[in-house]
């Protein structure tokens, strides 16, 4: 079998797994999409506050 063949073998494999496949609907990735977006929104907003008060501690220790 030689290159050519073993590509379009591939592809055609590749074709018919993609058959197979269950695609979310549109309403699914409209909630998945929500959800990772208000989690990223939560997670940064904590690790700003954090962050935020961990500066403020060391600035406070290494000034006394």
């Amino acid at each position: 079998m030689n290159l050519k063949e073993k590509i379009i073998k591939y592809f055609e494999e590749t074709k018919l797994e993609l058959k197979k496949v269950t695609w979310p609907s549109k309403p699914e990735i409209i909630g998945s999409t929500i959800v990772v977006v208000v989690t990223s929104i939560l997670i940064s907003a904590f690790l700003y506050v954090v962050d935020t008060g961990l500066s403020s501690v060391v600035g406070f220790l290494l000034r006394q």
